[in-house]
């Protein structure tokens, strides 16, 4: 029997993805655990691999197409044994009953005295045929139950002229509305069980000014980024609390660090001791260590860092389990493999859904200071600028230190300005006394 491949749901969230490349081609013979297709989903791009073991009868959707919905039969395997070129190149139909309001509209062909009319298909001349053609037709009630009889045009022209088909009474045959019942009827009143009110339509594309330019096509994590974000800013109330840093004592730390580790090829970044500080600055403020639901709000006992990555397709963000006791060479090897492996599209769902908090850094592009926007259902997330030489005071000194600006945004439902603002003060004096981080 042949074997129909299925658009698999990547991760939790997919509905829809693209069919980014085919890694096989009719007639291969697959075995389970071959990689059949690369699928870019609402992430990443991931490597789909084959379940069952057989023959590629058929691909169905080429490779490149966008918006294929999960579930939907993408190719046809022949099983071991099975005769490739006696299968079926056409998924099969489905086996879902029509609706019995279609069943109970179908009429019989009277030519045919065997004919029920249980396969009959409504056509819209027939139904209103006692009207057009001057036959008596039975008047009565339109509804059965919950169901409305009416023909297909006469629902059409109630819905274009809002009428309420319930309130409306039926000449055709056995009370069936039909045209001449919806056109000498009137609009009914509005009332409050009536059809909540239609969505307002999208807004239009903005017009393309007539400049030379080049149109690129939104990825499917373009998309996310922007849907997330926007609602982010919708329905997140941000609080931002800014402070800023003395590095010095990190980025001689750094450096010790760096020679120790040198033999073990391993060389700590800034920013992975910046993860390890926030971690452990929220295991000391846990109140922003949160998640905020309707009706609950989500304290976690550990803290993993969800760490901004550009990739050519846009932000992704991969984690740092449990960032607060990990080792810091542990915290970079990690950090290496994972940032090269989202700029390839190949991190597994698991490695960039979840996480407690996040981090963005944008020092390495010469930000001073920026406000970051919340990843829901996150409650928090630290805005890193660059560090950069600046007059400081260091007890009654003016001094020049490098300094650097730390932005905290904070999700005001689920946090307090004053527990951002402890969180913010232990994050800075864990950058400022670094030893405190690794005891």
């Amino acid at each position: 029997m042949s074997i129909e491949i299925k658009m698999p749901a990547l991760s939790p969230t997919m509905e829809e993805g693209t069919l980014a490349k085919w890694l096989i081609k009719e007639g291969d013979v697959v075995k389970s655990g071959d990689l059949m297709a690369e699928i870019e989903t609402d992430k990443a791009t991931m490597e789909f691999e084959a379940v069952d073991e057989g023959t590629v009868v058929k691909i169905l959707v080429a490779e490149g197409t966008d918006n294929v919905k999960v579930g939907t039969v993408i190719a046809i395997i022949a099983e071991e044994g099975e005769d490739a070129s006696s299968v079926s190149s056409t998924p099969a139909k489905s086996e879902t009953p029509e609706p019995a309001a279609k069943e109970s509209e179908a009429k019989p062909d009277p030519k045919d005295p065997n004919d029920t009319g249980s396969e009959a298909k409504p056509v819209e001349r027939t139904e209103d045929s006692a009207e057009d053609h001057g036959r008596p037709a039975e008047a009565g009630p339109a509804s059965s139950g919950d169901r409305v009889k009416a023909s297909p045009l006469a629902r059409r022209l109630a819905a274009d002229k809002g009428i309420d088909l319930g309130a409306v009474s039926g000449s055709g045959p056995k009370g069936r509305i039909v045209k001449a019942d919806v056109e000498s009827a009137k609009p009914a009143a509005k009332t409050e069980s009536a059809a909540p009110t239609a969505p307002a339509p999208a807004p239009k594309p903005a017009t393309v000014p007539d400049i030379p330019h080049e149109a690129t096509k939104l990825s499917n994590v373009r998309k996310t980024i922007a849907r997330r974000l926007t609602e982010s800013k919708q329905t997140v109330p941000h609080i931002y609390l800014t402070v800023n840093i003395r590095l010095d004592a990190l980025l001689k730390l750094r450096g010790e660090l760096n020679k120790s580790l040198e033999s073990r090829g391993v060389k700590l970044s800034v920013n992975d001791l910046l993860i390890k500080a926030q971690a452990v600055a929220l295991m000391q403020v846990p109140t922003c260590n949160v998640m905020f639901t309707p009706d609950q709000l989500i304290t976690f006992q550990r803290a993993d860092i969800s760490v901004a990555v550009s990739t050519p397709s846009g932000l992704i963000t991969p984690i740092i389990v449990g960032a607060d006791t990990a080792s810091l060479s542990s915290i970079s090897t990690q950090m290496k493999d994972l940032a090269a492996r989202a700029r390839d599209g190949k991190l597994k769902p698991e490695e960039y859904q979840g996480g407690t908090a996040s981090i963005s850094n944008m020092g390495m592009f010469g930000i001073t200071q920026f406000d970051a926007v919340i990843n829901p259902p996150q409650a928090m997330i630290l805005a890193i600028g660059a560090g950069e030489k600046r007059p400081y005071v260091v007890g009654d000194e003016l001094t020049v230190a490098t300094v650097m600006s730390a932005t905290g945004s904070f999700d005001h439902r689920a946090i307090d300005g004053a527990d951002g603002a402890q969180f913010m003060k232990a994050f800075k004096h864990l950058v400022e006394n670094p030893l405190g981080m690794l005891a």
